[in-house]
């Protein structure tokens, strides 16, 4: 049997249910010829036309809007075996930007390749869409984050969420958040001073700790119920064991 272990857009996808053979075959190629980006470095920007969509291996990446006044706002993240905008090329001009957030390896998939797997491929498309619906499910719950629910909890959801996207395709390590203390601010909606004061908040209660930048979840079943956190908006119910 073709294990998914090793490629991670495939792991993100047998999330979605088993893939045969032929479809994680597919998978080995979509991923052959990747490439390496430094972190603060845009992929594509507000305004440009997108020709080809980006797949994340590892690193972090982030969709995000700047203001007139120069405040940026941080609307998603994507993590290794991410597609950043699936269908972007449908839209004909960027509403956003996305740029990377740490040294990425990442692939471009051209527009006849998304194609190909969706016409030819039935269980890939059917991930895909399952994807994208995901991807709909976070950007929900950040809503409710940022709407009703205090600072402390929110970072801490916001943790939560990264650990179980990450453990999903096995890229879960020690370090959980390479992530400055302003860029945490622009995922929150606060100030950096703010970030700076719940970040402190949440390690002197033990629920995380920080290490050059990087920041580590000591016991993730009390950050949980710290956080309320639940995931199910995840629908992980099908991640592949381990």
């Amino acid at each position: 049997m073709h294990s998914p272990m090793k490629n991670v857009l495939a792991r993100k996808l047998w999330n979605a249910g088993r893939l045969a053979s032929e479809d994680l075959k597919k998978l080995d190629d979509v991923i052959a010829d990747p490439f390496q980006l430094d972190a603060r470095e845009d992929l594509i920007q507000h305004g440009e036309d997108p020709q080809n969509v980006h797949l994340v291996l590892s690193g972090m990446v982030c969709r995000y809007k700047v203001l007139q006044n120069g405040k940026r706002a941080i609307v998603a993240l994507m993590l290794p075996g991410d597609i950043c905008d699936l269908h972007v090329a449908i839209l004909g001009r960027m509403d956003h930007s996305i740029g990377t957030l740490t040294e990425c390896s990442l692939v471009k998939i051209s527009r006849g390749v998304i194609e190909d797997l969706l016409d030819n491929y039935p269980r890939i498309r059917r991930a895909l869409f399952w994807s994208t619906l995901v991807d709909e499910a976070i950007l929900r719950e950040w809503l409710v984050n940022m709407g009703r629910r205090r600072a402390d909890k929110q970072m801490a959801h916001l943790f939560c969420e990264v650990h179980a996207r990450l453990t999903a395709v096995n890229r879960m390590h020690d370090a959980l958040m390479p992530l400055t203390q302003e860029e945490l601010a622009d995922i929150l909606g606060v100030s950096t001073v703010h970030a700076q004061r719940v970040l402190s908040e949440l390690r002197n209660q033990g629920l995380v700790t920080v290490q050059d930048s990087r920041v580590a979840v000591p016991d993730i079943v009390r950050l949980r119920q710290f956080a309320e956190f639940e995931g199910d908006y995840l629908h992980l119910e099908h991640a592949a064991a381990e």
